[in-house]
């Protein structure tokens, strides 16, 4: 019998606005794709879902939400896609994923609500697919609003930025999954993708000691 291939990986790029995270994505997809690898490219929130049309909306400040509604559904945002997503991973097929459920719940934990804390806004998170290597984009929120098209959307300004940077460390601590790899952004866009695509391909090299998917467990203190 044929053995069954490999595994792809699910790969998470992460970090504040403007820290570079599509166009890492964009170059990481098409490397991947010319070395023939089977690879896929997400980006969330999926505005183009019926879920995503209600999320787009909101970002672009043309209506407002109830914070852990809008929260809720940026979690129903990412479990639509994750029974395909494992799908594809079983099949062999690397996905890289812009923002994911990191982005998630320090989002909504940034905006200070008493009823609103990163405990809370983690738990719709338990239970969908872990990823075998989160990218964390480096780089201060000074740094990223001196870069083009910051603040057009909701979540977009310094003050909310530095929030979210301080939390996205806690929740890589409280998580503790041990795949988690700071890369520094704030350097040229060669020398960030170099580092990006060593860092994948590393991972790739080693998914067969990493063993199946996992999931995401519970944050603890």
């Amino acid at each position: 019998m044929q053995a069954p291939p490999q595994r792809g990986a699910l790969i998470v790029v992460e970090g504040l606005d403007r820290a570079g995270k599509s166009s890492q994505c964009e170059s990481l997809y098409q490397k991947l794709q010319q070395s023939g690898r089977a690879v896929k490219y997400l980006r969330f929130p999926d505005r183009t879902t019926a879920i995503g049309k209600m999320i787009d909306g909101y970002l672009r400040c043309q209506s407002h939400m109830d914070d852990h509604a809008i929260h809720l559904l940026f979690s129903a945002n990412r479990w639509e896609v994750a029974h395909s997503l494992e799908e594809d991973i079983a099949r062999g097929t690397t996905v890289i994923v812009d923002r994911y459920s990191y982005s998630g719940a320090v989002y909504s934990a940034a905006k200070m609500n008493p009823a609103l804390s990163l405990e809370w806004a983690w738990t719709p998170e338990i239970g969908l697919p872990q990823p075998d290597l989160c990218l964390f984009l480096s780089i201060s929120p000074e740094a990223a609003a001196q870069r083009g098209g910051f603040g057009v959307e909701r979540y977009e300004n310094a003050a909310l930025q530095s929030r979210v940077r301080e939390l996205f460390q806690t929740i890589f601590r409280l998580q503790q999954s041990g795949n988690i790899r700071t890369i520094d952004a704030g350097r040229s866009f060669e020398e960030v993708a170099q580092e990006v695509e060593i860092s994948v391909l590393d991972c790739i090299a080693g998914l067969d000691a990493i063993g199946p998917l996992r999931r995401f467990q519970s944050i603890t203190h």
